[in-house]
């Protein structure tokens, strides 16, 4: 299947002379850490970036290429200076299932075999089953963050054994905190396991999931929003009932990546007095990735308690 990803535009000859950066203006890449930290990192968005950084504290510099929470992820191009920090990275961290498949493309062009490169998708253990299509969006699956952070620790310990006690510790924080989610993500489910719900993309499903909550939005919709093609008026009509019926108790809404379609949808929530839930594809100004689904988890107990 044609999935809509993270796209690399063809040319990448062009990228020795240098490219175009975001579509939103100016370079997308952003570096956390020391600049003297013996372990160079690149991350395909500051998801993973952010992770990264919280294991590696001052021992790693983390550029991550998709940072702009005003940017559609789908819609990258490439950088001199992401094409740079990939050809002198030590890790990559990649988040895999055709979400970002630039990075290897870019990691081949910047001619680094030597960097380590972890794919968070291939980690998580998460595969296509029965014919349909993976959900790769699995930073929204705790448990699959974890074995990121776990992968993480290992592969900083290999590169800089003499501070491998440091990534154990910042790991085991981190972990924690991922602990603290998944309870709450537990305490949310005892309250309200088997409520509808309605999305504009699978980008939160996995979370929806571990609260226990049904998804009631036609495949063939989110299917379509997620490819980029036209949502056939039959199928935008069912989607719409869902909310002049009241027959979910909430949107969780892509706002990233919004078009005439989801537009309608989302009116029809607001007309209706169904809450919306706003979810991203990148961290929010200002948030670090705990406190983001952290406040995610909160408005989605807001929303299933009107």
């Amino acid at each position: 299947m044609n999935r809509r990803s993270i796209a690399l535009p063809a040319v990448l000859a062009a990228v020795a002379v240098g490219l175009s950066a975001c579509s939103s203006g100016g370079d997308s890449s952003a570096a956390t850490g020391s600049g003297s930290a013996s372990i160079k990192v690149v991350a395909s968005t500051d998801v993973w970036g952010d992770l990264a950084a919280k294991v590696g504290g001052d021992k790693v510099q983390v550029t991550s290429i998709i940072t702009s929470p005003d940017a559609d992820p789908h819609e990258y191009e490439t950088s001199t200076r992401n094409q740079l920090a990939l050809s002198d990275a030590t890790v990559v961290v990649e988040n895999g299932g055709g979400y970002d498949d630039f990075m290897d493309r870019m990691l081949k062009s910047a001619k680094n075999s030597s960097a380590t490169v972890l794919n968070a998708v291939t980690i998580s253990g998460h595969k296509a089953e029965g014919g349909a299509p993976l959900n790769e969006h699995v930073w929204y699956d705790f448990p699959a963050v974890v074995k990121v952070v776990d992968q993480l620790e290992q592969t900083y310990a290999k590169a800089d054994p003499g501070a491998a006690s440091t990534f154990r510790q910042n790991a085991a924080g981190l972990k924690q905190k991922l602990d603290g989610l998944v309870q709450r993500e537990a305490g949310l489910k005892q309250k309200y396991a088997g409520q509808p719900v309605a999305i504009t993309e699978p980008v939160p499903v996995y979370l929806l999931d571990a609260i226990g909550l049904q998804n009631k939005t036609p495949e063939a919709f989110s299917e379509a929003v997620e490819e980029g093609s036209d949502v056939p008026a039959k199928v935008l009509n069912e989607t719409l009932q869902l909310y002049s019926n009241h027959e979910v108790k909430l949107l969780a809404y892509n706002a990233q990546t919004a078009g005439p379609e989801t537009g309608k949808v989302l009116a029809a929530a607001k007309q209706y007095g169904v809450p919306v839930v706003p979810v991203t594809e990148t961290l929010p100004s200002g948030k670090d990735y705990v406190g983001w689904m952290s406040a995610n988890l909160d408005a989605v107990g807001t929303a299933l308690g009107q």
